[in-house]
């Protein structure tokens, strides 16, 4: 890997988020930021630590390339940084909920479900990660929604992002599923991402909708296909797959430290789109740092392909989320507006001459 400074040259900053942020600055124009007061300082306090978790997924990118190559540490100065690797969502929230970790990059239904579960009162969504990357994936003989009927299909975690949208996609095809392992149409199995692997190729699994690179191991290393790509159910493709949560109090206590994290997570995400092949490959160095197995040349172009490295949060896509969870009964109906905080990230984008991102009117100003 060619060496680069935690902090970006001018000029490769100036072209980078061209590319990263190029789907949402259209669209961005044409809604009003959040203005939410509570980490409007430029200048805030900083925290002595901040504890980051984090999947060893390629949805992930962000953290996984900008923790392993140090500009995520390098950007916090005096803060020390400390991670944790999770599975999925639901697991990070917990962690979060018992004070373990400050901040995690995490997918949408997990959020809000924190959001929900705590009265909007616990999190707030900071940034944007990535957008796309979702397969419902499935062995030979299963070509059509009906065919379906009678299968067992794995998501990563019961309520997270990919457990939520199948529910909801089956719902809307006519199958049932059940949350208490009742009868049901189609099971549905969570479980973690190596065991869907392991019991895909011994064939005790149908498929699974998985976030990648799982859903491309299925397909290049268990031959499984898609049935369906999420980005198919999205307007043009485009909905959130991770963005990244702060704890309100952290983020109301250290605004500083939240900012230089998210002047880190700008400054990578910008490298990511001036070297996406060396970004690619540093991600896959990565988890087999953190997994013990790397993934193969080929599951790892099908999955990056896939991706769309993004510091908008895609907040248009959340409430659909929201009712996506209501309707799977993995989460209670719960009023959105609050949820975002995007004023730390617009700060940073106006400091580099971006345009700002859009919170939907789920901003705090949004109420």
């Amino acid at each position: 890997m060619t060496a680069r400074p935690a902090r970006l040259t001018s000029a490769l900053l100036a072209a980078g988020l061209v590319a990263a942020l190029a789907a949402c600055s259209s669209s961005a124009a044409q809604d009003s930021p959040a203005e939410d007061s509570s980490a409007a300082s430029t200048a805030g306090a900083e925290a002595p630590e901040l504890r980051l978790g984090y999947f060893a997924n390629l949805t992930h990118a962000v953290a996984l390339v900008g923790v392993d190559d140090g500009t995520f540490q390098d950007t916090l100065g005096d803060t020390t940084l400390t991670t944790q690797i999770f599975n999925a969502g639901p697991a990070a929230v917990e962690a979060l909920f018992g004070g373990a970790i400050d901040a995690t990059f995490i997918g949408p239904n997990p959020a809000i479900n924190a959001f929900a579960q705590s009265e909007g009162d616990a999190i707030r969504i900071v940034s944007g990660a990535t957008s796309g990357g979702a397969q419902l994936v499935v062995r030979d003989g299963i070509e059509s929604p009906e065919d379906l009927v009678g299968a067992t299909l794995a998501t990563p975690q019961l309520g997270n992002t990919q457990d939520v949208a199948l529910r909801a996609w089956l719902a809307e095809e006519g199958l049932e599923t059940s949350l208490t392992g009742g009868a049901s149409d189609v099971t549905i199995a969570p479980q973690e991402n190596s065991q869907t692997l392991d019991l895909f190729k011994a064939g005790e699994l149908d498929g699974a909708w998985l976030p990648e690179p799982w859903a491309s191991r299925l397909v290049v290393d268990a031959g499984a296909h898609v049935l369906l790509d999420e980005k198919e159910l999205w307007p043009d493709g485009d909905f959130v797959t991770t963005h990244l949560i702060v704890a309100t109090e952290f983020l109301s206590e250290y605004p500083g430290t939240v900012k230089k994290l998210l002047e880190a997570g700008y400054t990578t995400s910008e490298w990511i789109a001036a070297n996406p092949d060396e970004a690619k490959t540093l991600s896959n160095t990565v988890i087999e740092k953190l997994s013990g197995k790397p993934l193969s040349p080929e599951v790892l172009d099908r999955a990056w392909a896939n991706l769309r490295i993004t510091l908008d949060p895609v907040a248009s896509s959340l409430q659909t989320s929201a009712d996506h969870a209501v309707a799977a009964s993995t989460s209670k109906e719960t009023d959105l507006h609050g949820i975002y905080d995007l004023t730390l990230l617009n700060e940073v984008l106006a400091e580099h001459d971006q345009e700002p991102v859009s919170d939907a009117g789920l901003g705090a100003s949004g109420k």
